[in-house]
């Protein structure tokens, strides 16, 4: 599919394949999604330039994300992907510019994308050259990231206050399922976070190779818009950073609770093994067949039984509970 937005109209128009007569000036920006190799074979030939294919997309080194060639400037960042859903994900997305035109080839569908589609239809939003476009969309890709980490930060205040709660307490009768639950939100979290995070590192590095381009360069007003942008970026990473190293915190924290939960019932069944020692012993004792034992024929001696077996479960209760074990 092929999304041509035009400064003339101020409009999209999604074709399945682009004419030449339809590749005008006034098309400053073309947004591939989806498109097949013939489609991007007959695209290069009406620009006149080659487009990354996606496996030059999935490369990870800087040189190979960020470069020019023949005077166009190739730039691939992975954003974040499906970040409402349980499995977010992270899309390499390829930006072009040339000729005053901004090329984007991608296989998914970030948020990002759509917003800004919605937001330049409806505010009619003047575009007038494939730069503009690019460091505006930049911008609603960081807009969208500053969403996830808003969310993100509000998920791992809810998730905090339910681990600290009081009825998580070691003695707590549903504070495993509470952690175990707690668990599972912060495993996802910090999954959704790391992704961000280098969604926002790379294009922390797209955008300060896109300050060399020519096109940018030349403006002062992009400039400026390109440096808010880089700076926002900068923040973004550093508060995705916190985010991680406090659900981190959460993480180890809800781990020590588990230990101390379990700690706690084996040292009650530890307790209660040592309290029931002595007087088992002693029922051992008179439960043995031996012909010759004094109390077996005294009339006192099955009282005197049960009332030793009490004294000697009673006496380890006490001592422990004074030395503050219980």
């Amino acid at each position: 599919m092929h999304r041509l937005y035009s400064q003339a109209t101020q409009q999209f128009s999604s074709l399945e394949k682009i004419e030449t007569a339809q590749l005008s000036d006034d098309v400053v920006w073309i947004d591939l999604h989806n498109p097949t190799v013939q489609e991007k074979r007959a695209l290069e030939q009406l620009l006149g330039y080659e487009l990354p294919t996606r496996d030059e997309m999935k490369d990870i080194e800087p040189s190979s994300r960020l470069y020019r060639e023949d005077g166009a400037t190739y730039m691939t960042a992975v954003l974040v992907w499906k970040a409402e859903t349980e499995a977010p994900e992270l899309a390499d997305v390829s930006f072009v510019l040339a000729r005053n035109r901004l090329v984007t080839i991608r296989y998914s569908e970030p948020m990002a994308f759509r917003v800004f589609k919605t937001y330049a239809e409806r505010e009619r939003t003047v575009l007038p050259s494939g730069a503009a476009t690019l460091v505006t969309l930049l911008d609603c890709i960081v807009d969208r990231n500053a969403e996830i980490l808003e969310q993100t930060a509000l998920q791992v205040d809810s998730i905090s206050r339910d681990v600290f709660a009081e009825d998580n307490g070691p003695r707590a009768g549903r504070a495993g399922k509470n952690l175990a639950l707690a668990l599972r939100h912060i495993a996802k979290r910090q999954n959704l976070m790391a992704k961000t995070r280098e969604s926002l590192v790379s294009l922390g590095r797209l955008s300060s190779f896109l300050m060399l381009a020519a096109e940018v360069s030349e403006s002062a007003e992009l400039r400026e818009q390109l440096k808010s942008v880089s700076r926002d970026i900068s923040s973004l990473t550093d508060h995705a950073s916190f985010l991680m190293a406090n659900i981190s915190f959460l993480l180890d924290a809800s781990l020590g609770l588990v230990n101390i939960e379990q700690n706690q019932i084996i040292k009650i069944f530890s307790v209660a093994a040592v309290i029931f020692l002595p007087p088992t012993l002693v029922a051992s004792s008179y439960g043995m067949n031996f012909a010759h034992m004094p109390e077996l024929r005294w009339l006192f001696g099955y009282p005197m039984a049960i009332c030793l077996m009490i004294v000697s479960a009673v006496v380890p209760l006490l001592w422990f509970k004074r030395r503050g074990w219980l």
